[in-house]
């Protein structure tokens, strides 16, 4: 196997959309919404498309990484901008093969090069601490609701870059999404059966 990454592209889009849908059914809700939120993220002006990578077994793309730019408002009401990773998907039949660590290591060498301050995410405690993530309460930095949790996690992209920046964290309005808006957006899918399973139940 010998995986390639490279900037996705407009022809890519629907291929990666129905890739991100494959690789989260079922997995926090019957159903899911990631593609729908990719979907949207690429139409909002939140969106960094620099940052937006395919990873590709040959032609066939296998995974895919995508940031958009958040912002962390302290109490003085000052604005720090810092990215949001995510959703980060990985075709299922390619899962647990190092794709995703590729695309997660790829995409934060490119962030520190093109100058952002830091990566904020809310995933797996344990998957992400291998990249260097740690929980947002050693930054004194909270959700928009004043919550601080294990899969609410940040890392700086040089020394430091934190050290100024506290308050509540408000991600992308793409990651806002309406059952309706899914449901109109899922006719441009193959038909999938929707399953409750023991994932969907892990905090």
């Amino acid at each position: 196997m010998d995986i390639s990454i490279r900037p996705e592209n407009e022809n890519d889009f629907k291929i990666v959309e129905n890739m991100i849908r494959e690789a989260f059914w079922d997995l926090y809700k019957p159903g899911c919404v990631e593609h729908l939120i990719v979907h949207n993220m690429r139409e909002s002006s939140d969106f960094v498309r620099g940052l937006d990578y395919v990873a590709c077994d040959g032609n066939l793309i296998v995974g895919n990484i995508i940031y958009s730019k958040a912002k962390v408002i302290n109490d003085k009401n000052e604005e720090f901008e810092v990215l949001c990773m995510g959703p980060l998907g990985v075709l299922p039949s390619y899962q647990k093969k190092g794709i995703g660590s590729l695309l997660m290591n790829y995409s934060i060498e490119k962030a520190r090069q093109s100058g952002y301050k830091a990566i904020i995410i809310f995933g797996d405690s344990e998957y992400y601490k291998r990249f260097g993530f740690i929980n947002n309460s050693e930054y004194d930095i909270q959700t928009s609701s004043g919550e601080n949790f294990d899969a609410f996690m940040a890392l700086e992209l040089y020394n430091g870059s934190l050290r100024q920046v506290s308050g509540k964290f408000f991600a992308s309005d793409s990651f806002e999404t309406t059952e309706e808006e899914l449901e109109i957006f899922e006719k441009e899918f193959p038909h999938k059966e929707k399953h409750v399973t023991e994932t969907q139940f892990v905090n």
